[in-house]
């Protein structure tokens, strides 16, 4: 507790090393609340502060702290193939109302090595038409990988959009099997 007797929260934080680049791993008493691709010096400061701000503390690195050990055993496995779901306690504060209810869909219904179409998702929470919708959902999705945003597709068969980048989200359906592995 502070001064004032709030319960103070704690956020803790690590970077850890991916097929597709620095991943920032950022948790809380409550479960993982936070991962951010590209984690160079420069991302990993502004998500840091960002971060901070929305949670009303300062951000620890902590790579050794419990709170983060659980995520960074399973983010690894999961890119050595030898991890097809996330088992971990999330922290859904970062997201809210529809985003979370169809974030919360897609992380129970869309399984490892299979897509979803905007327009579906939107269907399973009970809301067709709003596949627009959903692409923000995605876009706003602060825990990207473990709530699996890359394998969600357009009807069409286009591969849709990525806030990790296009190339970040082939790689991530060829680690699934969806896409064939790219030849260069």
């Amino acid at each position: 507790m502070n001064s004032d007797g709030q319960n103070e929260q704690q956020v803790v934080w690590a970077v850890v090393d991916s097929s597709i680049g620095p991943l920032l791993l950022a948790a809380t008493g409550e479960g993982l609340v936070s991962v951010v691709f590209h984690a160079t010096d420069a991302v990993r400061d502004q998500a840091l502060d960002r971060l901070g701000s929305r949670l009303g503390t300062e951000p620890v690195e902590a790579p050794d702290s419990p709170l983060l050990a659980e995520a960074i055993r399973q983010v690894r496995a999961y890119f050595a193939g030898e991890r097809h779901d996330f088992e971990l306690p999330l922290d859904w504060s970062l997201i809210s109302g529809f985003n979370r209810q169809v974030l919360r869909e897609l992380a129970s219904g869309v399984p490892f090595g299979k897509v979803v179409g905007y327009g579906d998702l939107a269907r399973r929470v009970g809301q067709p038409g709003a596949a627009q919708a959903v692409g923000m959902a995605m876009g706003a999705n602060p825990l990207p990988v473990v709530v699996p945003c890359h394998r969600v597709v357009e009807s069409d068969g286009g591969i849709g959009g990525f806030g990790g980048g296009l190339e970040t989200k082939r790689k991530l359906l060829a680690l699934e099997g969806v896409l064939p592995e790219p030849l260069f």
